[in-house]
């Protein structure tokens, strides 16, 4: 494989959805950094948005109560991978099992996905971005250059998701990971607005059994061939 592309030649729009767990963060995080690309965590958006409607003690089931305070919320994502909200850090915060557990719920309005795709397709405006979710390719991107679709096993992602949580020291049980990740793969394809779903022109890479180089060199090769 060639090298990666320098900053100074053509800058494109790389599209990677997938499940919960899947590898997305950490796999699009490293071809960002390989092409000297900005990286967009649209899935640290939702969560932002989780944290604060937790934080406000807003009803989050009420879908107009949600979508006014996201319009007031301003989120940040800077280029070490750090999340704001309102000047405020909270990249820590968003990735607690409380915001997790409400994130699918938020994330399933179709006002806030509305607004959510917007500010999303903005960012992206002049390309040299890598930016994950589970619409990206379908909705918030279709144009993009490069479509990938990762994917991996139930066992092998809450696997992944279990050893994260050791290694950060919080609390972990790897059976209920396994329902949880069910549970949101079932939200996560099953909603209205925008549910998880391949694109017709996405690659599809199962990264069950293989390492992030292998999966962040597929993707590399992928982007060497737009020409």
């Amino acid at each position: 494989m060639k090298g990666a592309f320098s900053v100074t030649e053509k800058k494109i729009a790389i599209a990677i959805d997938g499940p919960a767990a899947a590898g997305k963060s950490t796999v699009a995080k490293k071809v960002a950094e390989k092409l000297h690309y900005v990286y967009i965590d649209t899935g640290a958006m939702y969560r932002s948005l989780t944290y604060k409607v937790l934080q406000d003690n807003i009803d989050m089931k009420d879908e107009n109560a949600v979508l006014n305070l996201l319009k007031k919320t301003n989120i940040l994502l800077d280029q070490h991978f750090d999340v704001y909200v309102n000047n405020e850090k909270i990249t820590a915060e968003i990735r607690t099992s409380d915001v997790t557990d409400h994130v699918s719920l938020i994330a399933s309005y179709p006002s806030v996905r509305e607004e959510m795709v917007t500010r999303q397709q903005k960012l992206a405006t002049d390309r040299g971005v890598v930016m994950d979710g589970r619409d990206i390719g379908t909705r918030v991107l279709p144009d993009a250059e490069v479509k990938v679709f990762l994917i991996a096993s139930v066992e092998e992602r809450a696997k992944r998701r279990h050893e994260e949580n050791v290694t950060k020291h919080l609390p972990s049980n790897f059976e209920q990971i396994k329902l949880d990740i069910e549970k949101r793969d079932r939200m996560d394809t099953e909603r209205t607005a925008s549910p998880l779903k391949k694109a017709d022109d996405a690659i599809e890479i199962d990264t069950t059994s293989l390492s992030i180089e292998d999966v962040v060199n597929k993707i590399l090769s992928l982007v060497q061939e737009v020409e």
